[in-house]
């Protein structure tokens, strides 16, 4: 030491060390970026001065039965009107035999509004009834117990609809919490899996992917939210997929894929995110269900696999749900797609060092098995060797010898 300080100075030195020191990178805590699409599929995003849509639908509602309410209590009003039920005259004729109304206690337009109610809803009180005089009121009651079961269906399909149910349903949706990105069939590629909890199948199910992400165009505007759809590789050309276990969809990382110009150095300082959007109709209500996640750069794994989770157990599929988001780590090359085929041999020459890396591995873990088996034969010879009995001698009283073992 006392040498190099006396060849090399103290000034070239720390000149040295700070010059190191600023080539390396710095790696800062980066602020925490904002989701657009949360873990569990929930927009994160504000609306403001937009009408409440509930309140149409409650206002519909109600004046749709108080419309057809007014409607048919002015019809019935005419019918008394034309029969004559509200001529003062007639009071007293109906109380004979010869005289009989077409509609009892008729005799103003809030009786008819009444019995209008009464007729729609089937309250039925008994004071105001139907009697056989008039065809043309027995029409009338037809034609309003008709639209007031259509008026119903549609309300309660409307809010049928608007309940969650469909909300529900896409809770049994699950996806893998990470997605990976591993090289099949020769292609880097993006995959995550997904899943459905439930028996009852989502009919003509569909995934799309979208990537999200801030972006600049060449006239200077900055669109903070740009969606770029990205193809998903399905054998099926509908693009449906059979769910009725869980699939890992796989998107190509082509030339048509944004993230073509990216390496697994780069992936970390993305700031992108994938949003993922599951459709389908529920098999048992007919209803259309949406399912959603997303996935950002510290998600994305690079260079790992998804274990598999369905068996064969006895004639029967099993799924191991615990090892839904389990992956393992394989080779892939850290360079990205476009520089891998730009160099195909990039590929080839991971692939060799895997090989020789696996291949090395077995040899220490045999190595290590033989060792331990020596080790165990050793230890078992020691133990024999310590258990073999060594010949002792007694002196008997008249002085003669005898050799024994114990």
């Amino acid at each position: 030491m006392l040498a190099r300080k006396s060849i090399i100075p103290e000034e070239y030195v720390l000149a040295r060390i700070a010059a190191e020191n600023l080539r390396k990178p710095r790696i800062r805590d980066r602020p925490r970026k904002a989701r657009f699409i949360a873990k569990n599929g929930a927009c994160n995003l504000a609306h403001k001065n937009i009408r409440e849509k509930w309140r149409h639908t409650l206002v519909i509602f109600t004046m749709s039965f108080l419309c057809s309410w007014l409607l048919f209590a002015m019809m019935w009003w005419l019918v008394a009107f034309a029969h004559g039920d509200m001529d003062p005259s007639t009071e007293n004729a109906s109380n004979s035999t010869k005289w009989t109304p077409c509609v009892t206690c008729v005799r103003s337009f809030t009786s008819a509004f009444l019995f209008s109610i009464e007729v729609q809803v089937t309250i039925g009180f008994g004071g105001r009834m139907m009697t056989e005089e008039c065809p043309l009121a027995i029409t009338v009651l037809i034609l309003q117990n008709i639209v007031g079961l259509i008026i119903n269906a549609v309300m309660l399909g409307c809010i049928f609809m608007k309940t969650a149910q469909a909300h529900r349903r896409a809770e049994t949706l699950i996806f893998s919490r990470q997605a990976v990105i591993a090289v099949r069939n020769g292609k880097l590629c993006f995959m995550f899996r997904v899943g459905d909890l439930r028996k009852s199948m989502i009919i003509s199910a569909s995934v799309r992917i979208q990537v999200v992400r801030k972006t600049t165009t060449p006239e200077g505007e900055v669109i903070p939210i740009h969606q770029v759809d990205i193809p998903v590789d399905n054998p099926i050309e509908s693009n449906n997929i059979f769910l009725v276990a869980p699939l890992i969809i796989c998107h190509v990382i082509d030339k048509r894929s944004p993230l073509y110009d990216i390496s697994a150095s780069d992936l970390a300082l993305q700031d992108l995110e994938l949003i993922v959007i599951l459709e389908g109709v529920v098999e048992t209500t007919g209803i259309t269900t949406q399912a959603r996640t997303s996935y950002v750069a510290e998600e994305i794994l690079w260079g790992h696999r998804f274990v598999p989770i369905v068996t064969e157990e006895e004639g029967v599929y099993a799924v191991d749900y615990s090892k839904f988001g389990n992956t393992v780590k394989v080779a892939a090359p850290r360079c990205s797609a476009r520089e891998l085929d730009e160099k195909p041999s990039i590929l080839i020459q991971t692939l060799q060092k895997s090989e020789l890396s696996h291949q090395n591995s077995l040899r220490k873990r045999n190595s290590m098995r033989r060792n331990n088996s020596i080790r165990r034969s050793n230890s078992m010879r020691r133990t024999n060797s310590s258990l073999i009995v060594p010949k002792v001698q007694f002196i008997t009283p008249e002085g003669s010898q005898s050799a024994s073992e114990t």
